[in-house]
C-alpha cells in the first residue's frame, strides 16, 4: 500500500486537483472596469456582420454577473452553402465544411479557458413547430467556467478571425444562457470516477 499511495494515488490525486483548478466554476463577479475593459476590446476586435452580437448585448448578459459557471445555449440554421467576405475561398463550400472549421479554430480557446461543450445535437425530424417558427438544424449546449471566461473566448476568436467561419455557415442563431434544473451531466464525478478507475487498475 505505502508504494501503490505513492506512485498511484498521490499522482492520481494531483492530477484531480489540477483539473479541478482548470475546470473552476466559482470565481469573483466581473467588476464594472473588467466589464469596460471587455467591452472596449470586444469594440476594437469583432467582425462587422449583422449576426455578431452587439455590444449591448453582450452587458445585457453580464447583468447580475454572480462569477460562477453557466450553460449556454445555441440553436442554428445553416445556410445552404457558405456565405464568406470576398477574397475568402474554400474548395469545399458547404455549411457543414464552414462549421466544422469554426469548431476546429475555437477549440483550443474554448478549452484553454475552462469552457466545453456538453451536448450538440442535429436536427432529426418534426413534432410540435408552430407557424412561422424557426426550422433550427443544430441545438448546441456549451459550458462556460464564467461570464469573465465567456468574455476572454470571445475576445479570442474574434482577433483570431474564426469568427469569420461561423458567420459563412450559419443563416440565423438564436444564444441565450440557461440554469440547469436537473442535469445528468457530472463532469467534476464522471473525471473522478475515471481517474479512480485507473488508479484500482494500476494498483
Amino acid at each position: 500500500m505505502p508504494g501503490s499511495l505513492t506512485t498511484v494515488v498521490l499522482p492520481l490525486t494531483a492530477i484531480y486537483a489540477v483539473f479541478l483548478a482548470w475546470y473552476g466554476g466559482s470565481a469573483k463577479p466581473l467588476s464594472r472596469e473588467e466589464i469596460d475593459g471587455y467591452l472596449a476590446r470586444l469594440r476594437e476586435s469583432t467582425a462587422s456582420h449583422p449576426g455578431e452580437a452587439s455590444l449591448a448585448d453582450v452587458e445585457r448578459l453580464l447583468e447580475g454577473d454572480d462569477g460562477r459557471e453557466f450553460v449556454m445555449q445555441n440553436l442554428i440554421r445553416y445556410r445552404q452553402k457558405a456565405l464568406y467576405p470576398a477574397g475568402h475561398h474554400y474548395d469545399d463550400d458547404s455549411a457543414s465544411a464552414a462549421d466544422r472549421r469554426y469548431g476546429k479554430a475555437i477549440l483550443p480557446y474554448l478549452l484553454r479557458y475552462g469552457n466545453v461543450p456538453v451536448f450538440i445535437a442535429r436536427r432529426s425530424g418534426r413534432f410540435v413547430e408552430p407557424d412561422g417558427a424557426e426550422r433550427w438544424n443544430v441545438v448546441a449546449m456549451v459550458r462556460y467556467r464564467s461570464r469573465r471566461d465567456f468574455l476572454r473566448f470571445a475576445v479570442a476568436i474574434t482577433r483570431d478571425g474564426a469568427t469569420m467561419h461561423k458567420w459563412a455557415a450559419i443563416e440565423t442563431t438564436q444564444i441565450f444562457p440557461v440554469q440547469p434544473i436537473v442535469s445528468l451531466v457530472f463532469v467534476r464525478g464522471a473525471v473522478g470516477v475515471l481517474l479512480a478507475l485507473i488508479g484500482a487498475l494500476l494498483a
